[in-house]
């Protein structure tokens, strides 16, 4: 019989049936399967100690995880996370951790029991290992999954999984990122499933085998452990519930967990205006040397109770800025979960019933094999996981109380910077390197009724943490100058984005420079958009200091505090880039902070003032973004009007209308909130919107009255502190939208001059 190219398979023409899978099955693998009658008849008692005995053991499934590696991407900053599955592969119960990866378990799952149950089946006692992100588990090469099949009495019952980013899997490039990758043969190897423990026994010649791969092969050998002593767990702590409420009983808990996630989404959406939003973002460079834009778009339709994601008009895959479906799905669980899913348990498992994708295959966020991926999860898929978020933000923010979970885009992306080299500090030298973790505390976005949380961390990892710096100084040899919030990084708005930070690391224990890999996104296009007006946070700026004074400073018994007491030459740094990092030299990392929500001349001035104090933004901030006022502490009220005042006339002068405001004014007391902006109005026979500001009505949702500014991106703000043109062949402008009868921002955003126009106001299905 022939077999498929392996790759070839993909999971995008249409979703996994259980009931097909199931039916696939061999009779040699029987599973174990409850009654819809068994379900409903379980006690509201039982199922809420049961269901919350599971979430116990997905948290001891993580203890054990993080007591057992070694890994300071597991130990320190929580970059993991679990699961337990029902015996089809769908997600019962997953961890808080990185919740990216919710998105690709299940594929994982169902991938082994299409090709794995015949030869070399699938057995109690047995547990997979993959990496292969055409297959799932992870996004990229770098998270690794171990699952296991867990058996009840001779029948497939459940499975559990853990999975964790590795370090280095070996590959071209440092830490396995190859900035230059054209294609999946310059990364680390994708491993299609493969059985690492067989009737309870370690496979010592797949072990071998998988760390062979590795620059730090201990670390691998630790994770992988720790992942197999993670799944024992599990594995055990299944077996007592068993034992304790019955197999029929825990796995009717199991289907109704989904089937509960399933039905409190279904009457969340249900309860909203059916309607189309669609949003557009941009990868800056897709390898090293590029200097292109490379978009992803998505149209996000509410019918009923039920989402679809259209992402048709993407671009087509290119460098190292892809990611395959299971990534692309990633990123849409990134925002379902904390945005619309926040008060509901996560089982993902009935949660992923509601909603459908349309994807292109071949295009940066469905790339098909061999294309290179190990930029997969913290480019194209945390791109359209912001692009998701953006969409269900403009569709929830028409609902008073829903809302309350709207958010601008957090820290966009995730600044990637891999050292290694060797470590001459001890006795005898020694191979290092290091992932640098501290972008973990990017800054989140505003919401409608409050500030994003400064330096507050990812929306992908809920718990993720930066590690100690001392902990870092100790285990490499690198000495931390500073490690600090950066004013301005938030986005301004009527509420601010969360702040971002900085550090800055020179090499203090080796005598040869290491190297410096390199891979990022925002410095020419901005990844953390705001809303409502809102202006996005800061653009990432990676910095090399070059023949600086480092030494001197230091032997001289100061910590310097900014580039220019070191002197040198700065270079900045590409998106993608192999370099290194000399003795003598410092590397400075700037990572982003949240967009902005509503317009920065709507802010309270006294909260403006508070930030100076704290210095969250500085002086120039406070009188050109938001208009405010500040003498000896205090706000000067009268200063402050007229600033604002003079600001709306700036824009009036420099704005271009594109259709002149009508002059007519309405009576908002019936009106409909669409944001924080604009309301929906009965205008006569027909819907139209109107400015909630001044009242002037703005015409009907696909012709609105509008003024809109093109610019220098730096006249967004301070923030934006990375020159598009160092990075990218395209121009980059500030486009505001504007009420032209009040002239409050309605848009802003710092994107391509040929970005597509937003469309505000949408307020019907298909707008």
């Amino acid at each position: 019989m022939s077999m498929p190219i392996l790759g070839s398979e993909t999971f995008s023409s249409r979703p996994v049936d259980p009931a097909e899978l199931q039916r696939s099955l061999p009779t040699t693998l029987p599973v174990h399967t409850v009654t819809q009658e068994q379900v409903d008849a379980l006690d509201p008692l039982t199922y809420e100690v049961v269901r919350h005995r599971l979430w116990s053991v997905t948290d001891e499934m993580g203890e054990a995880l993080k007591r057992m590696s070694g890994s300071p991407i597991v130990t320190d900053a929580n970059d993991f996370d679990f699961a337990i599955s029902d015996e089809l592969g769908q997600e019962v119960q997953v961890g808080l951790y990185n919740t990216m990866l919710v998105g690709a378990v299940d594929l994982a799952i169902y991938w082994t029991l299409r090709h794995r149950a015949t030869n070399p089946g699938i057995a109690d006692g047995d547990m997979f290992l993959t990496n292969d992100p055409w297959v799932g588990g992870g996004l990229h090469q770098n998270d690794v999954m171990v699952y296991q099949p867990v058996f009840h009495d001779g029948e497939l019952f459940a499975w559990t999984s853990a999975i964790c980013h590795e370090p280095d899997l070996g590959g071209v490039g440092l830490g396995s990122f190859s900035p230059a990758a054209q294609d999946v043969f310059s990364e680390s190897l994708p491993t299609p499933p493969v059985k690492v423990v067989r009737d309870f026994q370690l496979q010592r010649d797949v072990a071998d085998l998988w760390v062979r791969r590795s620059r730090v092969p201990m670390l691998v050998a630790l994770d992988l452990r720790a992942k197999i002593g993670a799944n024992n767990v599990g594995r055990e702590r299944l077996h007592a519930l068993i034992e304790q409420y019955g197999a029929d009983t825990v796995k009717a808990v199991m289907k109704r967990m989904m089937a509960d996630a399933e039905t409190r989404l279904r009457g969340k959406l249900a309860g909203l205006p059916d309607g189309s939003w669609t949003a557009t973002g941009y990868q800056d460079q897709s390898h090293e040397g590029d200097r292109g834009l490379h978009k992803i778009t998505v149209t996000t339709t509410k019918t009923g109770d039920h989402l679809t994601f259209d992402f048709t008009g993407t671009g087509p895959q290119s460098g190292v800025v892809n990611c395959t479906y299971a990534g692309m799905r990633g990123g849409v669980m990134l925002a379902l979960l904390p945005i619309l899913a926040g008060d509901i348990p996560w089982s993902a498992g009935g949660l992923m019933r509601c909603f459908d994708l349309v994807t292109e295959e071949g295009t940066l966020n469905n790339a098909t094999y061999p294309a290179a991926v190990g930029r997969g999860p913290i480019g194209p898929a945390w791109l359209t996981g912001n692009l998701v978020a953006e969409c269900l933000a403009q569709m929830l923010d028409r609902d008073l109380e829903l809302g309350k979970n709207v958010q601008a885009t957090c820290c966009g992306t995730w600044d990637t910077a891999v050292i290694a080299g060797l470590d001459e500090r001890g006795e005898q030298p020694a191979p290092f390197l290091n992932i640098i973790m501290e972008p973990m505390s990017g800054g989140y976005g505003a919401r409608p009724h409050a500030d994003g949380i400064d330096t507050g961390g990812l929306f992908c990892i809920p718990m993720g943490r930066i590690p100690d710096v001392e902990m870092t100084e100790f285990l490499y040899p690198v000495l931390a100058l500073w490690r600090r919030e950066v004013p301005d990084s938030g986005g301004p708005g009527r509420h601010r984005g969360g702040v971002g930070a900085s550090i800055a690391i020179t090499p203090h224990g080796t005598s040869i420079p290491m190297g410096l890999v390199l891979a990022s996104n925002g410095k020419a296009v901005s990844q953390n958009g705001g809303l409502a007006g809102g202006h996005p946070g800061n653009t990432g700026l990676d910095v090399l200091a070059r023949g600086s004074g480092i030494t001197d400073v230091l032997a001289a018994g100061r910590i310097p505090g900014d580039l220019s007491e070191i002197g040198g030459t700065l270079e900045p740094a590409q998106n993608y880039a192999s370099s290194h990092l000399a003795p003598g030299e410092v590397f400075v990392m700037t990572w982003q902070g949240g967009g902005g929500y509503g317009d920065p001349l709507t802010r309270d001035p006294g909260a403006v003032a508070r930030d100076l104090r704290e210095e969250k933004i500085t002086a120039d901030a406070a009188r050109s973004v938001y208009g405010v006022v500040v003498e000896g502490g205090a706000v000067d009220e009268a200063a402050t009007a007229a600033e604002r005042n003079r600001r709306r006339a700036e824009r009036r002068q420099r704005s271009r209308l594109l259709r002149a405001p009508s002059g007519r004014k309405t009576d908002l007391a019936s009106g409909k909130r669409l944001d924080d902006n604009l309301v929906e109005i009965t205008d006569g026979p027909r819907e139209a919107v109107a400015c909630r500001h001044c009242r002037e009505i703005l015409g009907e949702s696909d012709d609105l009255a509008l003024a809109v500014f093109d610019g220098p991106a730096t006249e967004a703000g301070p923030q934006i502190i990375a020159n598009a043109a160092d990075y990218v062949d395209a121009a980059v402008v500030f486009r505001q939208y504007c009420c032209p009868s009040c002239w409050t921002a309605l848009y802003s955003a710092v994107v391509p001059a040929d970005h597509p126009a937003p469309p505000l106001g949408a307020v019907a299905a298909g707008a």
